[in-house]
């Protein structure tokens, strides 16, 4: 595509992060718009049998983080990972990769009240304890562009 000055322009990759909490609605977000996100919950039950199964941590996001690799490697254009991604140490290793390939970094941000996630969960087949999800909500931080994200799509609903 040409751009001003004769140069041809690229359009950067990019990583589209989910940050929320488990019920917040980000699964359900991609579904709805046909995106196929690589999603932890996934991977977790084709590694382990079981989307909750959090044994295996590590093992889990260093996969995820293979195919989001080798998805860039490709020049896929959007590659979005369907995770809860609440912390900054969480998303860090996604600064490092869009630095690493030359990518934006964006997020969508489902900021969805808590009693509204844990009447979600409930819903659900694979439930999370409430528990689970009030402690992680105590560490949710919501992302920013001073941590470092070209854009940041709320999700209010």
């Amino acid at each position: 595509m040409p751009a001003m000055g004769g140069l041809t322009s690229r359009k950067k990759q990019q990583i589209i992060l989910a940050v929320g909490l488990p019920g917040s609605g980000k699964s359900t977000y991609f579904r709805q718009r046909g995106i196929q996100a690589l999603s932890s919950d996934t991977l977790r039950g084709w590694l382990l049998g079981d989307e909750t199964d959090q044994s295996q941590q590590h093992r889990v996001f260093s996969a995820l983080r293979y195919l989001l690799k080798l998805r860039l490697r490709l020049g896929q254009k959007y590659s979005y990972v369907d995770a809860t991604n609440l912390t900054r140490k969480d998303r860090r290793p996604y600064f490092q990769l869009a630095k690493r390939y030359d990518c934006e970094l964006r997020a969508i941000f489902f900021d969805i009240p808590l009693a509204t996630c844990k009447r979600r969960n409930r819903r659900r087949q694979r439930r999370v304890p409430d528990k689970v999800i009030e402690r992680m909500a105590s560490k949710l931080a919501p992302p920013t562009r001073a941590e470092g994200f070209q854009k940041i799509t709320l999700v209010r609903k």
